[in-house]
């Protein structure tokens, strides 16, 4: 810097967006050298590049307090205004923000600068139109150029944070406001951009430039904004209107306002600003003075002496406090580096201040700035350490620093740890900064750097993850920007826009994805549904060409196609035609969904004619007509399946030849039901559910979707579920018998089963007798018969004694191991026989599966059970003896009111050739059963009261009498006595006894 000329001064004058800086610039790069100073770090950082790109990286350089990038023959130098060299000439010199000597902290420094910084052949200062009296007091040859601002303020009075405009810039003076206003407007808008002075300049660049880049439309900030950054907004926001300035909290005047407010709009686009958070509106003359930039002129700078004594401490220290002959320039208040320097002229550090270079360097090192913020005896202390190292070993000792270093070196916490940490480094950046002051400056330089720049990009990421929804701000991006890259879908229907999930897609909803505090607002939504548009719309022309393959109809009564829900059945006019509900949005509208739902119904009408056409052939058969037809008709409206006593009286009317017509359609005349053997297989039962529930009860009841899965299953029999209605068991193909519900089909074949082994005769039968064959028109159960339905025990007893069969249970009786000298047990076991009868009364619980042995006559049981015998607890007196043997019992199963010990096939037989001369009675045709339901055991009748159990006996006069087909009785045979029987032993004790 050197004196140059008054005429070469030019102090360029205006508010904010007038081009002041962009002027300074092309003024500096029309000179061979030049210098320009700027207010912030920040700032420095801008204009470096622009010069960069201009002149190229070797003809410029930086310096900050910070940072400092020097090529080998820099043209251009880029500083703050605290780091500009002042022994370095140029042809052009600028000092930019010059209103900034108004600061107490700061403005003796641009005083000196404004006063003793100079090109030379030109200097610019650049400022506020309110500097223009000072300048001309203090300047008095400076030419001062008036710049105009390209826009208009407008005043647009108060509005809520969250209705605030796009674009808008809502400014707070302390950090917890700042991060509360941030906070809400995630909630509300998607999230804002955080710009503080206490931020580092590489996380305030990286949060300008979410703001800028238009991730989001809102940026929160103190009044840094308010000097030299040049942003895009619209709209300025006062959140408050006082702030603290380091000694007290005072109102912001009207001219702190109007740079705040300036940045509101840019260029030739007009900006507003206004109030919000409960802020009171401003005045109408604030607002005239803010809408036309005229504010009162600044009459004082703060100033402090710049010709310093060296020769002592004391000697500095007065030389501080010396004031100016100039009434304009005002002895600043003591600042920082003055308090560091009398903290430590009192301790022993100030000692070792001997001669010039000694009070010289207290003094640079008193000039550290206190980026931390801490009390002045600590960062008294850090001075004290340095100058003391300085002095004694000429260079910092590189352990401590190393220490202090490794400290601040941890990227993890949150915001307020990671802002606290980036503080700290930057003072040993400015120190590593330093000539000679560290034996490796290079080192300690770059190390530093990188410490801060990963503090500043964590924190950045901090910043971004509180008070940024990346998701929003994609989405009201992309509502903006048309021309942004199409979202991302996957096989989960995940919606991805540049990488950040929107929501999900299955066939036309969207669900929009939330975050925790998250306002589903009208715009976000807006944004999200015109992203999904375009897919939507092609998934529609998609579905309308799809084939068939491509559909499924689920048990719960959802359409789906390629795996996505896109509609479900309701209940329509009748049975077989229900209607369908697209589900989508409203983004589906139109052709599109006509075209949707045409395809769906006719696929929906083709499933249906397909699973069901037996059952849809039975509406109208053209080959029957009458009783035949109506039945048909019946099964139609059944869905295939009627209980056979339901039409039992139809059915008893129709000829064979009727019969054989409705075998040719597939219908099958079982025992217990009429059905469609066809129709009985999974695909068409789990559709007759649904086509059921629908008109009965809904889709959503118990069962509808849980008995399909025990068809596909293949079980023949399950129990039943008490809440789910049995008429969904009937309609599954499923009879519910006892307490559980059997297959209609395996239930037809038990009773062809069954059937023979009533009517087979063991008296006339040659050869070996079938498996469960007993006498008196009875039968046992067999393996065959419970592996059918898939059950034994209480289960199939149940199922026996719902279809109309009654159990008869006898105890058999085994021969048990007689000793050779039995006469010491023969008392026990006369008087055992004597207790226990071999007639007994049937137990609760008897096994089905009984051994065919002789048995005593027995008491027919009601009620079908099976015995369970405990083993009792063995005690002390039986646990040498053996345990007698468990009772087991035979089983025979009869038709209820037929008793097994019936002897109508002995009194019924012919004489032999009498069989040959009856008429012979026609046969029943292959394929039909006996219409088991109307048989006696299925359908007893009920006794007339008043009459006995032997009342249809013949009169006495008849007893003598006997019919002409019935043979002779033969004579009863007596047993062969068997002398090894326990009863041969028991008569021969009597016998001995008598005599």
């Amino acid at each position: 810097m050197t004196s140059a000329p008054a005429q070469s001064v030019k102090a360029i004058l205006g508010p904010t967006n007038t081009g002041k800086t962009y002027f300074a610039i092309e003024r500096m790069l029309a000179h061979p050298t030049g210098m320009i100073g700027l207010p912030l770090r920040l700032l420095a950082r801008e204009v470096y590049q622009r010069v960069v790109e201009r002149v190229g990286e070797q003809s410029v350089a930086l310096i900050t307090g910070e940072e400092r990038i020097v090529p080998a023959k820099p043209r251009y130098w880029v500083c703050t205004v605290e780091a500009m060299p002042t022994d370095i000439r140029v042809d052009c010199l600028a000092i930019d923000e010059i209103q900034t000597a108004t600061d107490f902290d700061r403005g003796h420094v641009f005083t000196d600068r404004i006063l003793h910084a100079r090109g030379m052949h030109e200097t610019l200062l650049l400022g506020a139109a309110t500097m223009a009296p000072v300048i001309r007091s203090l300047l008095p040859h400076a030419q001062i150029i008036d710049r105009p601002r390209f826009s208009h303020l407008t005043y647009s009075g108060s509005k809520k944070i969250s209705r605030q405009p796009a674009r808008s810039a809502i400014v707070a003076f302390s950090a917890r406001q700042v991060y509360a206003i941030a906070e809400l407007i995630r909630r509300e808008r998607g999230g804002a951009a955080v710009v503080m002075g206490a931020l580092s300049p590489r996380t305030r660049n990286a949060q300008v430039e979410l703001y800028q880049n238009g991730d989001v439309d809102f940026l929160v900030a103190t009044d840094a904004i308010g000097m030299g950054l040049n942003l895009d907004i619209h709209h300025v926001a006062f959140a408050d209107d006082s702030k603290f300035d380091g000694h007290t909290s005072r109102p912001l005047t009207p001219a702190e306002l109007g740079q705040i407010a300036g940045r509101a709009g840019r260029h030739a686009r007009n900006g507003s600003f206004g109030v919000t958070g409960g802020t009171q509106g401003f005045d109408e003359e604030m607002v005239v003075a803010l809408e036309t930039h005229d504010f009162a002129p600044v009459k004082v700078l703060q100033w402090r002496n710049n010709r310093l004594d060296y020769s002592s401490i004391p000697a500095l220290l007065n030389s501080l406090e010396a004031t100016s002959d100039t009434r304009t320039l005002a002895r600043v208040p003591i600042a920082k580096d003055q308090r560091a320097l009398e903290f430590v002229s009192r301790n022993e550090a100030g000692k070792l201040a001997r001669g010039l270079d000694g009070a010289r360097l207290l003094w640079e090192c008193c000039q550290i700035p206190d980026y931390q913020g801490i009390s002045p005896a600590n960062h008294g202390e850090i001075v004290t350490r340095i100058y003391s190292d300085l002095v004694k070993h000429g260079k910092v000792n590189a352990d401590w620093i190393a220490e202090q270093v490794r400290f601040c070196d941890n990227a993890s916490g949150d915001i307020d740890t990671l802002s606290n940490r980036i503080k700290q480094i930057r003072t040993w950046t400015f120190v590593a900064n330093r000539k000679n002051w560290l034996a490796d400056p290079s080192h300690w330089r770059e190390k530093t750097r990188d410490i801060e720049d990963r503090l500043s990009d964590a924190l950045h990421e901090r910043l971004t993850q509180r008070f940024v929804d990346r998701r929003t701000s994609v989405l009201l991006r992309h509502l903006k920007d048309k021309r942004m890259a199409s979202p991302e879908i996957n096989e989960r229907g995940e919606v991805r826009l540049e990488g950040h999930l929107i929501g999900t897609l299955e066939g036309f909803r969207f669900t929009l994805a939330r975050n925790d505090g998250d306002a589903d607002t009208k715009g976000l939504r807006a944004a999200a549904d015109q992203v999904v548009a375009p897919e939507i719309h092609h998934r529609a022309e998609r579905l309308a060409g799809a084939p068939n393959e491509e559909f499924v109809l689920a048990t719960d009564g959802r359409l789906r196609w390629k795996g996505d829900i896109v509609a479900e059945l309701i209940e329509g006019e009748t049975l077989y035609r229900p209607r369908i509900l697209i589900l989508a949005d409203e983004t589906l509208t139109g052709p599109d969904l006509e075209r949707v739902q045409d395809r769906l119904g006719l696929w929906l009408r083709h499933h249906v004619n397909t699973i069901l056409e037996p059952v849809m052939a039975l509406e109208a058969p053209a080959d029957l007509d009458g009783t035949a037809r109506g039945i048909a008709f019946q099964l139609f409206e059944h869905l295939g399946l009627i209980p056979r006593p339901q039409v039992a009286d139809e059915v008893k009317n129709l000829d064979q030849d009727v019969r054989g017509k409705m075998r040719k359609l597939g219908i099958k005349f079982g025992a217990y039901h009429i059905y469609l053997p066809l129709s009985l297989k999974p695909a068409p039962r789990e559709l007759a559910l649904i086509l059921f529930a629908l008109k009965n009860g809904g889709i959503r009841q118990a069962g509808v979707t849980d008995i399909p899965h025990i068809v596909l299953s293949g079980r023949t029999s399950f129990v039943v579920d008490p809440e789910v209605d049995t008429r969904l068991y009937e309609i599954a193909g499923f009879k519910v018998a006892g307490k559980r519900a059997v297959r209609v089909d395996i239930l037809e074949r038990l009773a062809d089963i069954i059937r023979p082994l009533i009517a087979l005769d063991p008296t006339r039968s040659q050869g070996d007798l079938p498996a469960g064959a007993a006498e008196g028109n009875g039968f046992r159960v067999t393996v065959e018969m419970t592996s059918l339905l898939g059950c034994s025990g209480e289960d199939f007893a149940s199922i026996l004694s719902s279809l109309g069969y009654r159990v008869k249970r006898t105890p058999k009786v085994a021969a048990p191991v007689v000793p050779a000298d039995a006469s010491a047990e023969a008392p026990a076991l006369e008087e055992t026989l004597t207790d226990n009868p071999a007639s007994t009364d049937a137990t609760d619980e008897a096994p089905l599966e009984a051994v065919t042995t002789p048995a005593t006559p027995a008491e027919t049981a009601p009620i079908p059970a099976t015995t369970i015998v405990e083993d009792a607890p063995e005690t002390a007196a039986t646990a040498g003896e053996t345990a007698p043997a468990e009772p087991e019992y035979d089983e025979i199963w009869s038709p209820s009111g037929k008793r097994p010990d019936n002897k109508r096939h002995e009194s019924r037989r012919r004489p032999e050739g009498e069989r040959q001369r009856s008429t012979p009675s026609k046969r029943r045709p292959e394929g039909e059963v006996q219409d088991l339901t109307k048989a006696q055991h299925l359908n007893p009748k009920a006794k007339p009261e008043g009459r006995g159990r032997n009342d249809n006996r013949r009169p006495d006069s008849q007893k003598g009498e006997r019919a002409k087909f019935q043979q002779p009785r033969e004579e009863k045979r007596e047993k062969a006595f068997d002398p090894d029987s326990p009863f041969a032993k028991l008569a021969a004790l009597r016998d001995g006894k008598a005599k």
